[in-house]
């Protein structure tokens, strides 16, 4: 959060910096970025989920 006193900081895009994801694939980590055109776009295409907890049966 920021604070009242603080400045927001500004990045000119010259300053940025590419992002790199890593993502599990059959037990091993590897960048998104050496995937082939069909797997970079089934990566974009998945969904992100939270499976709820299991309820004790009391």
């Amino acid at each position: 959060m920021q604070s009242m006193n603080q400045p927001t900081i500004q990045l000119d895009d010259s300053e940025r910096q590419r992002c790199e994801i890593w993502t599990r694939v059959m037990g091993y980590h590897r960048p998104v970025s050496s995937f082939n055109i069909g797997k970079q776009g089934e990566f974009n295409e998945r969904k992100f989920f939270r499976e709820p907890h299991a309820q004790s049966a009391s």
